[in-house]
C-alpha cells in the first residue's frame, strides 16, 4: 500500500464518525417523513452546508481541478456557471418550493409534489418523474463511487475494483441506518472538511512552489496557454460551459433539501452561507489545478512530472505538500465530497422507489416502519446497480457527473421552475416537459449537435413544451390556482 499508517489512521477514524453520526440519527427516524426529509426540521446553516456538499460532489477536487490542471483558466467558465446558477436556484425556487411542498399535500419528493401540485390522479407524472430520476440517479451515483474509487486507488495503492467497494461501503452504511438526518448532518460535518482542504492547499502549493511570482512565472514558462480564458474554446464551448448552471433548477438531491428547511427565513439565511462556501470551493479547487502545474514543473524533488490521471492531481499534490497525517485529513476531502452527494443521491432514488412506487402502487396500507425498511433495501439496490455502472476503470468522473446533470436539469429544471413562478402552468404542460428534456438529453447526448452541451437544448426545448401546451391545452383547474396563490401569499408574508 502507497500511504503512510498516519494517513490510513485519519481515514478510518473519519469513516467511523460518519457511521457514528448515521447511529445516531438512526435514533431520530421514526417514520418514512423523517427518512427521506428529515422531518422538515433543517435550520439554516445545515440547510446551507448540505446543499452545498450534496451538489459539489467528487468532481470538485477531482474532475474540475484535473480540467484546470490540463487546460488552464478556460476551463474555469463551469465555474461562473455555477455560481450564477446556484445563486438564482436559492433566489427563485428555494423558498417557494418549501411552500408549494407544503401546500400541495405536505409532498415529501417531487414526484410527489408533482402530483399535487398538478392533480394528476392517473399517477402518470409520478412514475414518469420517477423513473427520471432513477435513470439518471444512477448514473450519477456511478460518479461518485468512481470517484471514491480513484481516491482509494491512488492512496492506498489497491486495485480499482477493489477501490469500487471500499469507496462506497461507508457511505452506503450510514445512509441506510440513519436516512434524511444522517445525511444532512455527514453532509455539514463534510462541507467543513472540504473548504478547509481547499483553502489550504493551493496556499501551500504555492508557498512551496517559491511564491505568487514564481508560481505564476514557472506556468508562463512550461504551458503559457493556461493563462488563456479562451483557449480551444468556442463561443459554443463557452455557452455550454455556462450552461451548467441551469441545471441546478432540476437537482432532486438539492431541491429537497429546500424542502427540508424549517422555514422560509431559515433559506434566506441559508442562501448568504452556501454562496459563500461555495465560492470559496470553486476558486480553491480551480487554483489547485492551475498552481499544480507550476508546482509540477519546480519543484526538483518531485518525482511525478507529469500525471498518469489528471483527475489525480489533488491527490498527489496532498500526498506530497503535507505530513502524512494532515494528508489524511486533506484527502479525507475527497471522500467527504464524494460520500456527502452519494448518499444524498442514494437517499433520492429510495425515496422515488419507496413513496412514489411501492407506496402509491404496491402497499397503499404499509405501515411506517416496513416502508422505512423498503427504503433502507433500495438504497442498497440502487448502490449495487451504480456500483455495477462504474466497473469500468475507463470511467471518467466529470464525463458522467455532466450527463447526469444535464438530464435532471433539462428534465426537471423547466417544471419546477415554472411551477413555483407561473399559476398557468398544466399537468399535460409538466409531463410534457419532463419528457421533452428527458429525451433530448438523450438523443443529443448520442448525436452531439453542433459540440453543445445538451443541457442547454433540453432547456429550452422542455420550457418551450411547457409554455405551449399549457396555453394551448386543458389549463389548471381553479383549485389549482387557488392553492398557488395561497402558497405565493405565504411565501410573501414568510420571507
Amino acid at each position: 500500500m502507497s500511504a503512510s499508517l498516519p494517513t490510513l489512521v485519519t481515514f478510518v477514524i473519519y469513516l467511523v464518525l460518519m457511521v457514528m453520526i448515521g447511529l445516531y440519527a438512526y435514533r431520530s427516524t421514526n417514520n418514512l417523513s423523517d427518512y427521506i426529509l428529515g422531518g422538515r426540521r433543517l435550520g439554516s446553516v445545515v440547510t446551507a452546508l448540505s446543499a452545498g456538499a450534496s451538489d459539489m460532489s467528487g468532481w470538485l477536487l477531482m474532475g474540475l481541478p484535473g480540467a484546470m490542471y490540463l487546460s488552464g483558466l478556460s476551463e474555469g467558465w463551469i465555474a461562473v456557471g455555477l455560481i450564477a446558477g446556484a445563486y438564482l436556484n436559492w433566489r427563485l425556487v428555494a423558498g417557494r418550493l418549501r411552500v408549494q411542498t407544503e401546500h400541495n399535500g405536505d409532498a415529501q419528493t417531487l414526484p410527489d409534489y408533482l402530483t399535487h401540485r398538478f392533480e394528476d390522479h392517473s399517477g402518470v407524472l409520478r412514475v414518469i418523474s420517477a423513473v427520471v430520476i432513477l435513470v439518471f440517479f444512477t448514473i450519477y451515483c456511478a460518479s461518485g463511487i468512481v470517484a471514491g474509487a480513484r481516491l482509494f486507488e491512488g492512496t492506498f495503492g489497491m486495485s480499482y475494483s477493489t477501490a469500487l467497494w471500499a469507496g462506497a461501503a461507508a457511505t452506503i452504511a450510514y445512509t441506510f441506518i440513519g436516512g434524511f438526518l444522517a445525511v444532512s448532518w455527514t453532509d455539514t460535518v463534510q462541507a467543513t472538511l472540504v473548504i478547509f482542504a481547499l483553502i489550504l492547499t493551493p496556499v501551500m502549493v504555492v508557498l512551496a512552489t517559491g511564491g505568487l511570482d514564481v508560481s505564476l512565472l514557472a506556468i508562463a514558462e512550461v504551458q503559457p496557454e493556461h493563462f488563456d480564458v479562451l483557449k480551444n474554446t468556442t463561443f459554443i464551448g463557452i455557452v455550454s460551459l455556462l450552461g451548467w448552471g441551469l441545471g441546478y433548477f432540476g437537482q432532486p438531491h438539492i431541491l429537497t433539501r429546500f424542502m427540508a428547511a424549517d422555514s422560509v427565513k431559515s433559506i434566506t439565511r441559508a442562501r448568504r452561507i452556501s454562496m459563500s462556501w461555495m465560492i470559496l470551493c470553486l476558486v480553491g479547487t480551480c487554483a489547485v489545478g492551475f498552481f499544480g502545474v507550476a508546482y509540477f514543473a519546480v519543484v526538483p524533488q518531485v518525482e511525478v512530472q507529469s500525471l498518469g490521471n489528471h483527475e489525480q492531481v489533488f491527490i498527489e499534490l496532498a500526498k506530497l505538500l503535507f505530513n502524512p497525517w494532515i494528508a489524511g485529513v486533506v484527502l479525507s476531502a475527497i471522500l467527504a465530497a464524494v460520500m456527502s452527494t452519494l448518499s444524498t443521491q442514494l437517499l433520492v432514488c429510495s425515496s422515488a422507489l419507496t413513496q412514489d412506487l411501492y407506496k402509491v402502487f404496491l402497499h397503499k396500507t404499509a405501515s411506517q416502519t416496513v416502508l422505512v425498511w423498503v427504503g433502507r433495501i433500495m438504497v442498497l439496490g440502487v448502490a449495487l446497480v451504480a456500483i455495477a455502472i462504474a466497473s469500468d476503470p475507463r470511467n471518467r468522473v466529470l464525463s458522467l457527473v455532466s450527463y447526469a446533470w444535464a438530464g435532471f436539469g433539462a428534465a426537471f429544471g423547466p417544471v419546477i421552475l415554472l411551477s413555483v413562478l407561473w399559476k398557468g402552468m398544466s399537468r399535460d404542460g409538466a409531463l410534457t416537459g419532463i419528457l421533452v428534456g428527458a429525451l433530448t438529453v438523450l438523443i443529443w447526448k448520442q448525436f452531439a449537435f453542433f459540440g453543445l452541451y445538451e443541457i442547454i437544448p433540453g432547456f429550452v426545448f422542455a420550457t418551450f413544451a411547457i409554455v405551449t401546451v399549457s396555453r394551448n391545452g386543458r389549463g389548471p383547474s381553479a383549485a389549482m390556482l387557488s392553492r398557488f396563490e395561497q402558497a405565493e401569499l405565504s411565501y410573501q408574508a414568510e420571507r
